[in-house]
């Protein structure tokens, strides 16, 4: 892998990928809270899920990406000092199925871009949760909400064999 990381990954800035949300065959969600339990907590939820949707082909993948999205969101985008307003969750995992698709998504209160950091230190502990979302899915990209809502959503594709 002689690739260098960073002209490799540079952040997507765009909506969800083209999906047909009306064709979306089922969409689970889940608030986290702004701990990190929630990671173990995202991790339960997604296999939860994936086992009612019967989609055991790819689970690993996607629980590795669900934990980095999740983790990045505590550890960048919820300041320790955030309380949500209204008592709405900080943080909030999405997953949608359609057909032959899977995308988790999750949202955090910051504005920041998703960067993924410059690191050759392949044992650092941290700094290396995009590459990884970028290894094991598909695609990914990230958007700002819109509207009233605050932050953005950092989403992760999968394609899924077809059924049958």
């Amino acid at each position: 892998m002689g690739t260098n990381g960073s002209t490799m990954l540079k952040p997507l800035r765009q909506g969800l990928p083209p999906l047909d949300p009306a064709a979306v065959s089922d969409a689970a969600s889940c608030a986290l809270p702004a701990r990190y339990e929630a990671v173990r907590e995202a991790r339960r939820f997604t296999r939860d899920t994936l086992g009612q949707w019967d989609i055991g082909d790819r689970f690993d993948d996607v629980r590795l990406v669900v934990s980095e999205l999740v983790t990045n969101a505590l550890r960048h985008a919820v300041p320790a000092d955030i309380r949500p307003a209204d008592g709405l969750p900080s943080v909030r995992l999405h997953l949608m199925r359609w057909s032959e698709r899977l995308v988790c998504a999750v949202r955090d209160p910051s504005h920041e871009t998703p960067v993924p950091r410059d690191s050759d230190d392949f044992s650092a502990e941290s700094g290396r949760g995009l590459f990884l979302v970028d290894s094991f899915a598909d695609s990914w990209g990230w958007h700002p909400l819109a509207g009233t809502l605050q932050g953005k959503v950092v989403w992760a594709l999968f394609r899924m064999p077809a059924a049958g």
